[in-house]
């Protein structure tokens, strides 16, 4: 049993399958072309009155410190045979001081896929609005697949070690077919590793999952927040159950029919919003070089320079590691996540990078908190996903991203299996059915109003996807954050309020509400962290399995 860089143990470890081994990928890829056979597309149906019902988990609530109570939930591991296999799911709450008076229970749902909910909730309650702690109980849990509740493992942390310390920066010309490789043999890594459980790991039996919690926790209807990949979550359940919300919250929208059923569709723009991201920091830190502090007056080509520099030299780190400029764009890849708010400690840790100081921490390597994130990112968007088994098509996306992204889409595109956009090297290659993933459709017709919240600079979940999802819901209802950085609740106060006001009152912003309060860079780099910003430790994910909402104070 391993443990986390916080101590947590691993539990629940999936049942190991061997199936048989991918050939390399280049001779699978020929396969393919030739023989244009696809992957056993099994999905979750809608579920209907007439199927067999699973039994609703009991929860026996135990103190677990600090005022929060955990549980074990028992649910199916394959909802086609709901009396069989079962698996188990790591549950959290903290409940309302004043039980008569509470509306019921409020699920927390993190971004990923691969962050902790039990984490998420123990992190985030205390700089809840004082409005949510007082009228819910507060919940939540590591999804399946996820953290406690039977994490999946498809490379090792040697292996893993190994891939990111060997990844580059700048790629060279003949990075493509190295990467297909590579994504090839961390496929193979879940068959062996993760096949007893990476079949059922797709939104589609999350939701399920959701559903059965709601209703162990006594709650006619769900009251949800979602951010991120929360917000799939959270809109593949009310597609599937849209009569049973009372309120949800999708905060960074994902484009629904693009991630799920036209996934090519859906990494280019988070390329696109990525790279954007860089780029607007690097044109403030040129018109603010005081403040910044890199790139003496061309921040773009010190950036260029910086990442060749560290691959061909790269920085040893105190645990006896080495940093380069994979290193760099990965960090990067979350920390821009922030928002304006932490360009000047941005800029001085590119300085201090540029100077060879490992204690920059845009020059920490993954670490094995990441790999526990990174595992199942990657296995549960494999399942989740359709993408077309063309390999030609693969080349022109993949290759065509990177060039469309040139700060840290070429890293990424042609790096291991990490996060999100950069999938496709190995979805493509993804082998087994999928009962568990969802297609549509995802108009939740007949559900309470929805509320979306878009981020017109947000890095990571496109604006204009969650428009498209406000649109596509029946019910939707969009607010936009006019900002940089990642999800608007916590961030502003205003978003904060809208959405505060909906959980509590399910009063909906009026239409074409927009807010336009982020903090705005400081003017030197802070001594402590700003106010919901961690500086040195990324508050949005991967770093080391946390999931932060900003505290407005």
């Amino acid at each position: 049993m391993r443990t986390t860089e916080h101590g947590e143990h691993r539990s629940g470890a999936p049942t190991r399958r061997r199936l048989p081994r991918l050939r390399t990928a280049l001779a699978a890829a020929l396969a393919l072309a030739v023989s244009g056979a696809a992957a056993p597309q099994v999905m979750a149906a809608q579920p209907t009155a007439t199927d067999p019902q699973p039994a609703v988990p009991s929860l026996a609530w135990a103190d677990c410190q600090g005022g929060f109570e955990c549980a074990n939930a028992e649910v199916p591991l394959d909802y086609r045979d709901p009396q069989g296999r079962t698996i188990t799911l790591a549950v959290v709450r903290k409940k309302a001081a004043d039980q008569g008076a509470k509306k019921g229970t409020l699920f927390l749902q993190p971004g990923g896929p691969g962050n902790s909910g039990v984490d998420f909730v123990r992190n985030n309650y205390a700089g809840l609005p004082a409005s949510l702690r007082d009228n819910f109980d507060v919940f939540g849990y590591d999804v399946r697949g996820v953290g406690r509740s039977s994490q999946v493992v498809c490379w090792d942390d040697p292996t893993y070690t190994q891939a990111v310390t060997a990844a580059k920066g700048v790629p060279g010309p003949d990075a493509y077919e190295p990467a297909v490789r590579q994504a090839a043999s961390f496929v193979q890594g879940c068959q062996d590793n993760a096949g007893g459980i990476a079949p059922y790991v797709g939104t589609g039996y999350v939701a399920r999952d959701i559903d059965l919690l709601r209703q162990a926790l006594g709650e006619e209807q769900l009251t949800y927040y979602g951010r991120s990949f929360g917000s799939y979550i959270g809109t593949v359940y009310a597609a599937m159950y849209p009569e049973r919300v009372r309120a949800l919250v999708l905060d960074g929208g994902y484009d629904p029919e693009h991630y799920a059923n036209k996934p090519y569709a859906y990494d280019r723009p988070q390329y696109l919003a990525l790279d954007g991201a860089m780029g607007r920091f690097l044109d403030w830190c040129k018109g603010d070089q005081a403040t910044c502090g890199f790139g003496d007056g061309d921040p773009r080509a010190a950036f260029e320079k910086l990442k060749a520099d560290l691959d061909a030299n790269p920085v040893p780190t105190a645990n006896g590691g080495q940093a380069n400029g994979y290193t760099l764009v990965y960090r990067l890849m979350f920390n821009i996540n922030e928002g304006k708010v932490i360009w000047p400690s941005l800029g001085q840790a590119l300085r201090k990078a540029q100077q060879r100081d490992n204690t920059s921490f845009l020059l920490r390597p993954p670490s094995p908190a990441s790999y526990d994130f990174l595992n199942p990112n990657v296995a549960v968007e494999c399942v989740d996903k359709d993408y077309p088994r063309d390999p030609a098509l693969l080349k022109r996306k993949v290759t065509r991203n990177a060039e469309l992204a040139p700060l840290l889409g070429p890293a990424m595109a042609y790096g291991p299996p990490t996060y999100d956009h950069q999938h496709a090297t190995a979805c493509v290659q993804w082998t087994g059915e999928k009962p568990s993933r969802y297609a549509g459709s995802f108009r939740a017709k007949g559900s309470a109003p929805i509320l979306v919240l878009g981020t017109t600079g947000d890095p990571d979940t496109p604006y204009q996807d969650s428009v498209a999802l406000s649109r596509k819901l029946d019910n939707g209802r969009l607010l936009t954050f006019r900002a940089e950085g990642h999800t608007a609740f916590g961030r502003s106060a205003c978003a904060t309020d809208a959405v505060t006001g909906y959980l509590v009152d399910l009063e909906v912003p009026a239409r074409g509400t927009t807010c336009a309060d982020e903090t705005q860079p400081p003017s030197a780099t802070p001594k402590k962290a700003p106010a919901g910003t961690t500086l040195g430790e990324l508050r949005n994910g991967v770093d080391d399995r946390l999931d932060r909402i900003g505290t407005l104070r």
